[in-house]
């Protein structure tokens, strides 16, 4: 068995274990699992678990091997590509869309990266930005209530989520009622759980970051698990909970992987099985303290995260020999941009019309420039004919 011990918990000694065992299992009367009399005491089992850590582990280090493999130049562009991965499907995970050449955009002003025909971001991308880099860049620097203050203050900064008022940096007032952990549409949406009354917040955080800088040790990836189960369980702000949870994933992920660079997206594996996280949060959170189960979904998932990043490595080196290719020839902003576009997350086929919308031009303009990059061999034409026409960057690229 594997054990968690809060501040102040005494241990006892015994092969593989740091304190007395914990029964699983759901009790009749305590729905949640902080309602349990020895929580956050959470135990796990080390044999269970201990195939898939150590799958994650050589996956991840062959993963930072091909990445430390690429030129610097290229190496940061998949910074930076991850992290705009990381920031909007985090939010998307909140049913709530970002504008992704926004983030590019701040992301490249902090990163001291050039990326054409990107919009001035909006402050509140800024605030989205400054709390993911600091999360990321500083990983070594100690976690506290301070810090998340600052990253709240960020994510919120008119102090409004929407249309409504919130307390911004600090822990969310009685006066804010029960926090519901809840998603679905509006009109179906499920209760997850319920978190702890405002007024064990200061007691509830106090543990966990005491835990949270702590010298025992739990490998960092089983602790990036164990962090965001805890911090979400708590829920100690009035919104943002999530996004600051997967924050602090990536700054515990950082450390495991020793750098600030970010290669790998856990926000986007989890927005892609949105359905089963809730699922296995809200299982979590009905069962004992025995969180061995929760783990091994999280072992399982940021393995596939590592996985997924593969294809963000393609697009990074297929960027890196398509500007190879431009070499000297200048291209106006309106083709960067939309090349940028079509090499990063695009969706469908790029038409005449489609090009007009991204570079925000006429479709006159639209079409000098496609038969431009035709002739510079930076597009190709698809089959087909008339209003059909459509492009791709060519395949040799």
């Amino acid at each position: 068995m594997g054990f968690l011990i809060a501040a102040g918990s005494a241990a006892i000694s015994g092969p593989n274990r740091r304190s007395a065992p914990i029964l699983g299992g759901r009790s009749p009367t305590l729905p949640y699992i902080h309602q349990h009399p020895d929580w956050p005491r959470f135990t796990w089992s080390a044999e269970a678990l201990a195939n898939r850590l150590a799958a994650v582990r050589h996956r991840q280090g062959v993963h930072l091997g091909r990445m430390q493999a690429l030129g610097f130049d290229l190496r940061a562009e998949a910074n930076l590509e991850v992290l705009a991965t990381e920031v909007v499907k985090s939010w998307a995970i909140e049913g709530e869309a970002i504008d992704r050449d926004e983030v590019r955009s701040s992301l490249a002003e902090r990163l001291g990266l050039e990326l054409a025909g990107l919009p001035r971001p909006s402050r509140a991308i800024e605030g989205v930005v400054a709390m993911m880099l600091d999360a990321t860049r500083d990983f070594s620097r100690p976690l506290t209530a301070e810090r998340l203050f600052g990253w709240h203050a960020a994510l919120f900064p008119t102090g409004r989520s929407g249309l409504d008022p919130i307390t911004v940096a600090a822990w969310r007032p009685e006066s804010a009622g029960a926090m519901q952990v809840i998603s679905g549409r509006v009109g179906r949406e499920r209760v997850h759980f319920e978190a702890p009354a405002a007024d064990r917040l200061a007691g509830e955080m106090a543990a966990f970051l005491d835990w949270f800088e702590g010298g025992d040790d739990v490998d960092p990836v089983l602790r990036a698990g164990l962090a965001h189960l805890w911090f979400v369980t708590i829920h100690p702000f009035e919104d943002g909970n999530g996004r600051i949870a997967r924050a602090i994933g990536d700054l515990v992920l950082a450390r495991a992987d020793r750098t600030g660079q970010r290669f790998y997206s856990l926000s986007a594996q989890i927005e892609a099985e949105r359905g089963d996280y809730y699922r296995e949060l809200e299982r979590a959170q009905r069962g004992g303290l025995d969180v061995t189960a929760w783990l091994e979904w999280f072992l399982d998932i940021l393995e596939r995260a590592i996985a997924a990043s593969d294809g963000t490595l393609e697009r990074v080196l297929r960027k890196g020999r398509l500007w190879q290719r431009v070499g000297d020839r200048s291209l106006n902003q309106r083709q960067r941009r939309v090349l940028e576009r079509v090499l990063d997350v695009f969706e469908g086929k790029l038409t005449s019309s489609k090009y007009a919308k991204l570079a925000k031009c006429s479709a006159d303009t639209a079409q000098r420039d496609i038969r431009d990059l035709l002739e510079r061999g930076l597009l190709a034409r698809n089959e087909g004919a008339g209003r059909s026409t459509s492009y791709r960057v060519p395949d040799d690229v």
